[in-house]
Order: structure tokens, then sequence, then C-alpha cells
């Protein structure tokens, strides 16, 4: 991988639990907020020079870092996305590593938008070897506040889209010899707490569809799996900290040490890309229908 390793070299003994020195680092000098070696160090090839992935939500938080670290392994990136200033910047930003990048304005809602955002990337080209779903923002409150079109809103943008766009992309994957698909949930979908519909319902379908579908597709060749996010720095959190004129490094520092996480720290969306990057690469062949938490070990569910 182009991103160097986060650990160091210094783990210690299996069960034990590095102690903090105070300023924030462990005692033998690894940083206690996981960015070690981020200028240098050994790395791991994912093999993904000339691999075709489709990003949906591409043009922000999550979708975005992905799409840089995909391009800077090399990869061939469709990037979607509603925002064409934001799409072009993100092309902009993976433009410094070797991969290509294929911004198109899409709202995946639209069956037709999706599918022409496919069809794109085939005819740019030639093949798809992944498929990252990727859309959907938060949408969490009280239960008897939402009405019936919150209700479908939500199935469609989380549910519905994945359903189409893995419908769309399976003959392409197919042709291809087998590929990969990773959808992006939320730790919601397995541990849903109080006022967390129609979100966590969401997810958790797609949770199941993830499931389905690796059963399906295995003979195939193509694997399923799911990334369920917990606290994450994106933009949401970025309004959030401006509503409240606080300073967002305030703001991810106090839910990092008031949200019950054990690292003591909110993600950040390299986090993401970097485990997206890798169970879609052949160095993930033997994982499908796995749902992995990239959470810091805050959900009470493994």
């Amino acid at each position: 991988m182009v991103v160097a390793r986060r650990n160091g070299t210094g783990a210690g003994p299996v069960g034990t639990r590095p102690v903090g020195t105070g300023d924030g680092r462990y005692g033998d000098g690894r940083r206690q907020d996981g960015q070690d070696g981020q200028d240098g160090g050994s790395g791991m090839d994912l093999q993904l020079v000339g691999r075709v992935v489709l990003v949906t939500g591409g043009s922000d938080g999550l979708g975005a870092a992905l799409v840089r670290t995909l391009a800077a392994e090399g990869a061939r990136v469709a990037l979607c996305g509603r925002d064409i200033s934001r799409l072009h910047a993100v092309a902009e930003q993976a433009a410094a590593g070797p991969g290509e990048t294929l911004p198109v304005v899409a709202d995946v809602r639209d069956p037709a938008a999706l599918a022409r955002f496919v069809e794109a990337a085939v005819e740019r080209w030639g093949a798809v070897h992944a498929l990252v779903n990727n859309a959907g923002a938060s949408s969490a409150g009280p239960f008897e506040t939402h009405t019936d079109e919150i209700w479908q809103a939500d199935l469609d943008l989380k549910l519905h889209t994945a359903v189409r766009a893995v419908r769309l992309v399976l003959p392409h994957l197919r042709r291809a010899g087998g590929g990969a698909i990773v959808n992006s949930l939320a730790i919601g979908a397995r541990a849903p707490g109080a006022g967390s519909t129609p979100s966590s319902v969401s997810r958790a379908a797609g949770l199941a569809l993830t499931k389905a579908l690796s059963k399906e597709l295995g003979p195939v060749g193509v694997r399923v799996n799911a990334v369920l996010v917990g606290l994450v720095r994106s933009g949401q959190w970025e309004r959030t900290a401006a509503r409240e004129n606080v300073e967002v490094e305030e703001l991810y520092e106090r839910m990092g040490r008031n949200s019950g996480i054990p690292l003591g720290r909110v993600g950040r969306a390299e986090d993401f890309a970097d485990l997206v990057a890798f169970l879609i690469s052949d160095r993930a062949a033997y994982l499908t229908g796995t749902a992995i938490n990239l959470d810091g070990g805050l959900s009470p569910v493994a």
C-alpha cells in the first residue's frame, strides 16, 4: 500500500496496551492518533494499477479520500456526485497520483443517471473491476417524526441505489473474471440505538444485501464486503462545529474524549480509504461476506 503502515515496528506483546506518555505518544514513541509514518516507510503493493473502480458519493468526505488513495495506487477511478465543482476538486487532488480519474455528475437516486455513470466508465476504460457503494447521508431522529416520504427517501438513497449499481456492474465484473464490491454502511446497522431510524434500518438492509450477494456471487469470483463506519472526520462535523461556533479540532477532540471510543479519538477519512482499498484488492482475495467495524472499538457488537 502506498500509505505507510500506521503502527510502526514497536507494537509490543500480544494482549498488552501501550501506555501513553502524556504528549500524544505511546512510550515507544508511536503517535496515539495513528498518524505515524505518513511521510515514508515500507508499504504493501495492493496491485491495483490499471484496475477500474467505481465510487458513488465520491465528491466529499470518505469517498473523496478513497478516490485519492486509489489514484495513488494507480487505479482508474470513476467517481460521481451532484456537485460538479467538488467532483473536479477531488479529481485535481487525485491527479498527484499515477492513476486516472473520471468525474461524472450524477444523482444516484435517478436510475438513468446511475446507468450513465457506469456507461461512462466502461466507455472510457472498457471494464469494471470493483464497485464501492458510498452514497448516502445520515438521517436519524425520533421514530414518530418520520413520514412515509422520509422512510422512502432514505431507502432509495442508501439501499435501492446500491441494488441498482450492483445490477449495472455485475455483467462487467463477470466479463472481467470476477471483482469486488464494498458497501459503505454504519455501525448502527448491527447495533442501532434510540433515535437512529431510518438510517440504521436502511443500513441494516445494506448489511443483509452484502451477505446475500456474497453467497450468490462468490461462485463467479465476485467478493462482497461491507465497512461499518463509526465516528469519522467528515464535512458534516465541520458544519456542526461552525453551527456551534467552535474550532473543528476542538469538536473532534471532545467527540473522541466523550463518545466512549476505546481508542480515544475519531477516525480519519484516510482510515476508511485504506481499508476499502485493501478490500477491493487481491490482497483480500479470501475475504467475502464480511462486515468490518471501522469505529475505534465504539460498537458493542464485534
